[in-house]
């Protein structure tokens, strides 16, 4: 059976059972020794805050996976969704993140309103909001939420997300 019928037959099932897509977002099904995991798109938010000089990096690498971020609710700070606008993608922008945008993404994580965090951070660089960095960091730990902080991880992460 190929992969696209088995995954209608899942489908079926869970119509079957009253479950649809948008109750659920992640689910795994073991059969034997191997697990699978089938995900909906609806209604997943991606944060996406780069540092200054990371920005140009940010916006290749989102453009790298644009075709996979259609439907998806991409949220930024400020500077950073002005630049991920300008590459023709579609962002909710916050405030910069010097003047509390990393905070107001941090409200998100503590509402458990983000399924992964992507930010690209500077670490040989002095920034005045670190504060609001370090808080937006522990809130993805306390609430478990994915967090990549380099474009290596971030990578890994999306090809979680979109099943590679």
């Amino acid at each position: 059976m190929e992969l696209n019928q088995k995954h209608q037959k899942i489908s079926n099932e869970l119509k079957n059972k009253h479950l649809s897509h948008l109750q659920i977002k992640y689910l795994f099904l073991k059969i034997g020794k191997m697990t699978f995991v089938f995900y909906s798109k609806q209604n997943m938010r991606i944060a996406v805050i780069a540092h200054d000089g990371k920005k140009a990096d940010m916006v290749a690498f989102l453009l790298h996976y644009k075709t996979y971020l259609a439907g998806i609710d991409i949220v930024s700070t400020g500077t950073t969704g002005t630049h991920v606008e300008k590459a023709g993608l579609t962002v909710t922008k916050f405030l910069s993140g010097p003047l509390g945008g990393d905070a107001q993404i941090a409200a998100l994580a503590a509402e458990n309103k983000l399924d992964t965090v992507i930010f690209f951070r500077d670490p040989m660089g002095k920034h005045p909001h670190e504060p609001d960095v370090q808080m937006l960091m522990r809130l993805c730990d306390v609430h478990n939420i994915p967090l990549a902080t380099n474009p290596a991880t971030a990578k890994l992460v999306m090809d979680a997300l979109i099943g590679y």
